[in-house]
C-alpha cells in the first residue's frame, strides 16, 4: 500500500478503532475510490468486512492488498441476494463521473434505485445502520451558495445528468421512506468533490482534478469544459472519509443528512493552472464546450457537519494536490 495512504489510514484507525472493532460491515462499491478507503479502515479496525463491487468503474487493485482479510464479492448491487445481518452497511455503489454516467444512464439509475432498495431491505431485516452515499449533485445548479442541506435543489429531471442527479434524489427519498415506515437507521452524506490517492484520471471516468493531473504529467493538453470560470470545492479524501465515519457513529437522529466537503471555492481554470504549476508541466490549456446542466458554482455549507459531527476539513488544496500528484507520479502512467 502507498505510504501516502498508510499515513492517513493509521490516523483514521486510531480515531475509529473502538467504533468498528468486531463489527460486521457491508460496503457496496467497496473496490471504488471511497469504498476502498472505507474497507481499509474497517479491516484495520478488526471488523468483519464484505465488499461488493461490479468493477465497472473501480479496480480490484484498490483492495488486492486485503486479500484473505475480507470477503470480496463481484456483482451488481441491484442483484444482491445476501441473507446476512450487518451492523453497518455503507452504500457506495454507483458511477460518479459525469462522462461515465452520461454514457451509462440506465445502469446508473438502476444502481441508485433498485440497488438502494436492496440495501435497505437487508438493513430492515437485520437491523443495520445504513450510511448512504448521496452527492452535491442533488442540488443541481444551485441558486444558494454556499449550499445548505435545507436547499431543495435546482435540477433538470430530463437532462443528460438526470440519471445521476435524480437517481441520488430517489435514493434519498427511499432512505427517508424506510426510516419513516420501517424505522431503519439511515444516514445520508452529501459528498462534494473529493480527490486524492486511488481516484482514477483516465478514460470516461476521469473527473476534472485527476484528469488535469494525468494530462499534465503526460504533457497532454489539459482539457477544460467551458471557460473554466465555473467553481468547485475540493476536499481531500482523508477528510471526506473522516466525515463519513463520524456521521456513521453519531447517535441516531431524525434528520441525519449532512454535507461533507471543503468550503474553499475555486474556479476550474485556477485549478488547472495550479496543477500545471505544481507538475511543472508544459501542457497547454484546451477549452471544450461546456456540458449541459454543468453547475456554475459548487460550494458546501458545512455548518451542520461542524455542529453535529464536530467535523471540518483539515487538509488544504495545496497540501492535498501535492500528495495527490505524488501518488499519481508513483503509479504507472
Amino acid at each position: 500500500m502507498s505510504q501516502l495512504i498508510q499515513k492517513d489510514l493509521d490516523k483514521l484507525v486510531n480515531e475509529f478503532d473502538s467504533e468498528f472493532s468486531s463489527k460486521k460491515i457491508l460496503v457496496t462499491g467497496g473496490a471504488g475510490f471511497l469504498g476502498s478507503w472505507l474497507c481499509d479502515v474497517f479491516v484495520s479496525c478488526g471488523a468483519e468486512v464484505t465488499s461488493l463491487d461490479n468493477l465497472s468503474t473501480s479496480t480490484s487493485k484498490n483492495i488486492e492488498h486485503l486479500d484473505g482479510r475480507m470477503n470480496v464479492l463481484v456483482g451488481n448491487v441491484e442483484d444482491i441476494t445476501l441473507d446476512e445481518k450487518y451492523d453497518y452497511i455503507f452504500n457506495f455503489a454507483s458511477r460518479a463521473s459525469p462522462d461515465e454516467y452520461i454514457h451509462h444512464p440506465i445502469e446508473t439509475l438502476t444502481a441508485n434505485s433498485i440497488g438502494t432498495m436492496k440495501v435497505l431491505e437487508i438493513a430492515r431485516k437485520g437491523g443495520s445502520i445504513v450510511l448512504d452515499a448521496s452527492t452535491s449533485e442533488i442540488y443541481g445548479d444551485p441558486q444558494v451558495v454556499p449550499t445548505p442541506e435545507s436547499y431543495y435543489g435546482n435540477t433538470n429531471s430530463v437532462g443528460i445528468r438526470s440519471c445521476y442527479d435524480e437517481g441520488k434524489r430517489y435514493a434519498e427519498a427511499l432512505c427517508m421512506a424506510y426510516l419513516r415506515q420501517h424505522k431503519v437507521d439511515v444516514r445520508m452524506v452529501r459528498i462534494f468533490n473529493t480527490y486524492g490517492p486511488r481516484i482514477r484520471g483516465e478514460g470516461l471516468y476521469g473527473r476534472a482534478l485527476p484528469r488535469f493531473i494525468s494530462q499534465a504529467l503526460r504533457g497532454e493538453k489539459i482539457t477544460i469544459y467551458g471557460d473554466g470560470k465555473q467553481t468547485r470545492s475540493f476536499c481531500y479524501v482523508a477528510d471526506t472519509i473522516r466525515g463519513i465515519l463520524k456521521l456513521s457513529c453519531v447517535p441516531k437522529q431524525a434528520d441525519l443528512i449532512v454535507n461533507i466537503g471543503n468550503p474553499d471555492e475555486m474556479t476550474v481554470l485556477d485549478l488547472a493552472k495550479k496543477i500545471k504549476d505544481y507538475t511543472k508541466s508544459r501542457s497547454e490549456l484546451s477549452f471544450s464546450p461546456l456540458m449541459q446542466d454543468d453547475p456554475k458554482r459548487r460550494c458546501p455549507d458545512i455548518t451542520r457537519a461542524r455542529h453535529i459531527l464536530g467535523w471540518q476539513p483539515t487538509i488544504g488544496i495545496d497540501e492535498g494536490l501535492t500528495r495527490t500528484i505524488n501518488w499519481f507520479e508513483s503509479q504507472v502512467m
